[in-house]
């Protein structure tokens, strides 16, 4: 069988898995092939020998027209991957909706077809990776929920100790080199091994959520709040004074007593002490921070707990 190599082209032209069209430097169209049509919904008859913006209006005009000119005057290959425009056409795709993309996403390359060393027009491509895109949105989601689990305390969702002093130093080095104000809060629920002994453990964890959630209800965004361990949070506060930290350990102090944690034939009281300290001249190292705050926690509980004390140098 004789077969000429001007109809095999045409024929892989027609059969390839991807888009491919033509356009001259007046963005008008020369060749549209059979993925093009079938995914556009318009034959080559009716494609051909108009403006490519003709029939798709809605393609990002001034975009395609540097990207096309670009190519005639360099005479280079161009191209755009998914990732900088998710699409080039609004052409459907044959992935589950749950995918999370509302059309096809394309990787587009812009291929000059020269004549001696002018180029005449330019070939463009476009390849569906709607798949792959799909794929590396899951691997991504799949790592920052990884991420998020790593940050967070099992029991309670808060940020996790080890999070906590990542933030915190951060912060620390931030007020280091701009100034300002910062604190934080330590605190513990008092008598907590008392409501473990007493109600068993199960009750002691469902007070640390509890918990957990009343004072998250009240701290500002920008703030980090994390279980530092046992029964001990923290709260880090940043542009915040010592005097205003003050203020919000006791509305968190409020917020602990003021309702018992109710269960089922069980109302369990809960009381919290915390301590309070802010960065100051003379602090080398945000553990230090944590160390000032705790001896002012541990001041509270010798006050007689449910009480919130700030960590002050004598004669401050």
């Amino acid at each position: 069988m004789n077969v000429s190599v001007e109809s095999l082209s045409d024929l892989v032209l027609e059969r390839v898995g991807f888009g491919i069209f033509v356009l001259d430097r007046d963005l008008n169209v020369l060749m549209w092939n059979r993925f093009m049509q079938d995914h556009s919904g318009l034959s080559a008859e009716q494609v051909v020998d108009h403006s490519i913006f003709q029939n798709f209006p809605e393609l990002p005009r001034v975009w395609l027209t540097r990207k096309i000119e670009s190519v005639f005057q360099l005479g280079t290959f161009a191209f755009s991957s998914w990732e900088q425009r998710p699409y080039l056409f609004k052409f459907d795709h044959d992935r589950p909706i749950t995918g999370g993309v509302d059309f096809m996403q394309q990787d587009c390359t812009f291929m000059p077809l020269m004549r001696g060393r002018e180029v005449v027009a330019v070939c463009v491509t476009i390849s569906d990776v709607t798949h792959v895109s799909i794929v590396q949105r899951e691997r991504e989601e799949a790592v920052a929920k990884l991420q998020e689990y790593a940050n967070r305390d099992g029991l309670t969702g808060i940020a996790n100790r080890r999070f906590f002093e990542a933030r915190l130093r951060d912060e620390f080095t931030r007020w280091q080199r701009y100034g300002g104000d910062m604190s934080m809060l330590l605190f513990d629920l008092d008598h907590f091994k008392k409501i473990n002994d007493q109600f068993g453990h199960g009750v002691g964890d469902t007070v640390l959520r509890v918990m957990a959630q009343r004072v998250a209800g009240v701290v500002r965004a920008q703030d980090t709040f994390g279980r530092f361990g046992g029964e001990e949070f923290a709260l880090l506060l940043p542009c915040t004074p010592l005097d205003d930290a003050m203020l919000v350990a006791e509305k968190i102090r409020c917020v602990i007593e003021e309702t018992p944690v109710e269960l089922i034939g069980t109302s369990v009281p809960v009381t919290a002490s915390l301590g309070g300290a802010a960065a100051r001249d003379g602090v080398p190292a945000y553990d230090v921070l944590i160390n000032e705050a705790d001896a002012a926690l541990y001041r509270a509980k010798r006050q007689g707990r449910n009480c919130a004390v700030a960590f002050r140098l004598a004669g401050s």
